[in-house]
């Protein structure tokens, strides 16, 4: 197994996922363990000589000119976590409340922070023993960072709050007495070096940008049989025309388009049609999801900076330099989450208006609401108005959340990120993304079924015989909801990327190493 040094070696959200689904180990080395003690002293020389540093002798936010006795740092520290754990609503993932542990992890252990070793140590074992806080979603304005959200997440280090464990929500005063385990007494600073920081909005972004990328695969390969489906022209994927105003996402979008379409017998049927020019939805598929690809690169680079990055406040240099700043303000994220979100939508935009031009009657070869028999059948007509309603959702979820700051902490915070809200929106719009795809994907399939004998490239092939292996042909009305969960779950399950990379390596086609290369997640 891969070993990840925390503190040390660069977070992606591809490892990131590979820690929290325990394919990689994270460890502290005796570096890390060193750099941690050595800023830890700098700490206790800060309260031995007696300066007035914010959060470490003072009081928080609006309080924080009122100096707090040495005898006191330590209640200070526990009342922190207690008086910030407000967070309402539904508990989050599991897995999303592991990356935030990790995320932070990785970040105290960079040794700016003023942590003990000791602190750190419990925080990796509830990582290594799947003991993972509960976390509510609502709560975080996204500066002083996650506030509520972590506060919460450590509130087991303390005794207090709840576990995931094996399935089951657990008090963590019950569990850590079961592990043989003590509360843990937080000295000065380390409350605030917890809970001051964007680990929810970090680990969220982790998570979606993960599902937006298998969105974007699996936008392309549906797109493209569709588009075989509806025997739309190749010329639009041409690679000179994409040299002329080369976007990095669109470029990379026309090349997939073409690797996918291949040698078709499909494209080749109607090479001297009399049409023109395809719909927007057809023939602009580079450009939009092209759009949506570069959206990606630009959320994933700054993704990359904050999974490496300190986010509390203050930092420790030195007993000497202890700098009260905002890197825990998440509007450097908040704002590229918003971008990324509204690019998720407009991939089903694009999709719902796909699937909306394959039921209509003009085009040669497919019947109405791709169904011979329609009258009696409504055919695949009311599938449309399922990703109508969804696509309208997405759109009222695009309102930038960062495009608005509320004042808190009687105005001492007076400018916040919103952040939190903006990526748990991205996920609401991915989810639906989800079904959308999963419902195109439904009826490009049923369309290329009235393109045989010929047939589209193989990789096409290989992703319609993949879905014929689980959804059939419909040739009258039936209850479509089992087929839609089908297609939705294809989507979700990365199958068909799964499917055109393999048939692509056993064929000796350069399809581009999704997971890895520059529109992957490492």
């Amino acid at each position: 197994m891969m070993t990840f040094r925390y503190g040390l070696d660069r977070l992606t959200p591809g490892t990131a996922i590979e820690l929290a689904e325990g394919r990689m180990a994270g460890v502290l080395t005796e570096e890390v363990i060193r750099q941690v003690q050595k800023n830890r002293a700098e700490v206790e020389k800060i309260i031995n000589s007696q300066q007035v540093v914010y959060g470490i002798n003072t009081g928080f936010g609006p309080l924080c000119t009122q100096v707090i006795s040495e005898k006191d740092t330590q209640k200070l520290q526990y009342n922190l976590l207690l008086s910030h754990a407000v967070g309402v609503g539904d508990i989050i993932p599991e897995q999303i409340s592991r990356l935030m542990l990790i995320i932070k992890l990785h970040s105290l252990a960079m040794g700016y922070s003023g942590i003990c070793e000791g602190t750190i140590d419990r925080i990796l074992w509830h990582i290594q023993n799947n003991a993972i806080p509960c976390v509510p979603a609502q709560g975080s304005v996204g500066a002083s960072g996650d506030l509520a959200p972590l506060a919460h997440l450590f509130l087991p280090l303390i005794g207090q709050g709840n576990l995931h464990f094996r399935k089951k929500i657990v008090p963590a005063s019950e569990f850590l007495d079961s592990a043989g385990l003590k509360p843990l007494k937080l000295g000065p600073k380390e409350g605030l070096a917890l809970i001051n920081g964007t680990q929810f909005i970090t680990a969220h972004s982790v998570e979606f940008i993960k599902r937006f990328q298998n969105c974007l695969d699996h936008a392309d390969i549906i797109a493209a049989m569709n588009l075989e489906a509806m025997m739309g022209s190749v010329k639009a994927f041409d690679a000179s025309l994409h040299e002329l105003r080369p976007f990095q996402g669109c470029v990379y979008v026309a090349s997939r388009m073409r690797d996918l379409i291949g040698d078709s017998e499909i494209v080749e049927s109607h090479k001297n049609c009399s049409r023109v020019q395809d719909p927007y939805s057809l023939r602009c598929i580079p450009q939009v999801h092209g759009a949506s690809r570069n959206a990606f690169l630009h959320l994933k680079e700054l993704l990359i900076t904050e999974l490496n990055s300190v986010t509390d406040n203050p930092v420790i240099f030195s007993s000497d330099k202890a700098v009260s700043g905002g890197n825990f303000h998440g509007q450097p994220l908040a704002m590229a989450i918003d971008y990324a979100a509204i690019a998720a939508a407009e991939l089903g935009n694009i999709a719902d208006r796909r699937i909306y031009l394959s039921l209509m009657d003009n085009i040669e070869g497919l019947p109405k609401l791709l169904m011979k028999e329609t009258g009696l059948n409504s055919g695949l007509m009311i599938l449309q108005y399922t990703t109508a309603a969804l696509v309208n959702e997405n759109k009222t979820l695009c309102f930038p959340a960062s495009a608005d700051s509320i004042p808190t902490s009687l105005g001492q915070e007076d400018h916040v990120s919103m952040g939190a809200n903006s990526v748990r929106k991205a996920m609401q719009i991915t989810g639906n993304l989800e079904k959308i795809l999963g419902i195109e994907l439904v009826c490009a399939a049923q369309g290329i079924d009235f393109r045989r004998p010929l047939r589209s490239g193989p990789l096409i092939e290989a992703s319609h015989k993949h879905i014929r292996s689980k959804i059939p042909h419909i040739d009258e009305d039936v209850y479509l909801g089992d087929f839609i969960e089908e297609g939705i779950d294809i989507v979700r399950n990365h199958e068909l990327a799964k499917v055109t990379a393999h048939h692509a390596e056993s064929m000796g086609i350069d399809f581009m190493n999704e997971r890895h290369g520059l529109f992957g997640i490492y």
